[in-house]
């Protein structure tokens, strides 16, 4: 798995490829810390495009990642939700807790 994060004007991309899971919890963190700091940054992308598995606490870290935003004023936003994983955020009912397009 790859996980990038990059600013694009008022906008944090995060893009993430291949499993999802436990074992990426540091580099979602490491990528997402430094767009939650950023002032400049409003809404955080995330982008699920190239995500081919997703568990449970991949969930935890989309949820820790809302809350954090949530308290930096920041909105989340998931995109190019697809397949498997798109399965997994409806029965987590996410659509509750996120913008998904």
């Amino acid at each position: 798995m790859q996980i990038t994060g990059k600013t694009e004007g008022a906008q944090g991309v995060i893009t993430l490829s291949g499993r999802f899971d436990f074992n990426r919890h540091r580099e979602f963190r490491s990528a997402c810390d430094p767009l939650l700091e950023d002032a400049q940054v409003q809404v955080l992308q995330v982008d699920l495009g190239q995500v081919d598995y997703m568990d449970s606490s991949a969930l935890g870290m989309l949820l820790m990642l809302r809350d954090k935003a949530g308290a930096a004023k920041k909105q989340v936003v998931l995109l190019n939700v697809r397949g498997n994983v798109k399965q997994v955020l409806e029965i987590a009912n996410f659509g509750k807790l996120f913008s998904i397009v």
